[in-house]
């Protein structure tokens, strides 16, 4: 298994050296580079192409692409190269948590789920809502899986609503041959859009945000939302306008973040960001 895992890592890190338009590498260069015979590379180059990426050794130019890679297949490869890199380096807090809490159970219940993605079918579980309330026998259609704020979370239907799921607090999942239908992945994708953390809902707030010129340098705000506009401030702060669908959650995370973030609007989410402040001063 660890030498499989070597080898589609070493593959996916020549896509990304060769992907660098300022430097030519060889066969004999990127064998030196991960320590192994040309023919190894020449065999990842060859498995490569039998996926379907265009990429090949030529005497001129080196290895090289030989037509753009879609930008599906690139996400995938992402997202299979970080998996491994973060199962390597035991880095992945979020997994390692829910297989310390259920152990085998965790798997388990990731693959049924998954596959009921898979093949639109629901599931049948227990739910701890509250340590001392569990709604029991729970029909839910499954929607897809994802992390978020330290959890594995499920995104699901329930009597025609999507409503979120934490997979540590399903105690029993029990897989239906009972089918749903599929939500388009473009809806899946709006119920994301104006999400800060992992609030999902259906409320739109226009917000806008001053962060100063330190919080600017210490960390680049251009990247907490897809849907969002800056403008940069002569004094190198920024104006950042934003829309998310709830003031609390968006709330919560600027009393999280201390100073060098000031609300202009609106006057709602001051008056909540003020109330959180007042109650953390009220612990001390």
């Amino acid at each position: 298994m660890l030498e499989l895992q070597t080898k589609i890592k070493r593959q996916i890190e020549i896509i990304g050296l060769v992907s660098d338009p300022d430097h030519t590498y060889y066969t004999a260069d990127l064998a030196d580079l991960f320590h192994c015979e040309d023919l190894t590379i020449k065999r990842d180059l060859q498995e490569l192409r039998s996926t379907g990426i265009d990429i090949h050794s030529e005497k001129s130019r080196g290895v090289c692409f030989g037509s753009p890679m879609d930008n599906t297949v690139i996400t995938e490869l992402v997202l299979q190269y970080v998996g491994i890199c973060y199962s390597q380096n035991a880095i992945d807090k979020t997994t390692a948590f829910m297989v310390k809490k259920k152990k085998l159970r965790s798997l388990h219940d990731i693959v049924h789920l998954q596959r009921s993605i898979e093949q639109r079918t629901m599931v049948v579980i227990d739910y701890e809502k509250e340590k001392t309330d569990v709604e029991k026998g729970r029909e839910i259609g499954p929607i897809l899986i994802f992390q978020s704020e330290g959890f594995y979370r499920l995104l699901a239907l329930h009597n025609g609503i999507i409503k979120q799921y934490h997979l540590n607090k399903i105690l029993s999942l029990k897989q239906t041959k009972k089918t749903f239908k599929a939500i388009p992945p473009k809806d899946v994708e709006e119920l994301f859009r104006y999400s800060w953390k992992s609030w999902l809902g259906n409320e739109r707030h226009h917000v806008k945000l001053r962060f100063s010129k330190e919080w600017i340098e210490w960390k680049n705000p251009r990247h907490l939302l897809d849907a969002e506009s800056v403008d940069e401030q002569a004094d190198g702060s920024a104006i950042i306008t934003v829309t998310v669908n709830s003031l609390t959650e968006i709330a919560s995370w600027i009393a999280g973040r201390g100073e060098g973030i000031t609300v202009l609007e609106p006057a709602e989410l001051k008056d909540k960001v003020v109330e959180l402040a007042h109650g953390v001063l009220g612990n001390y």
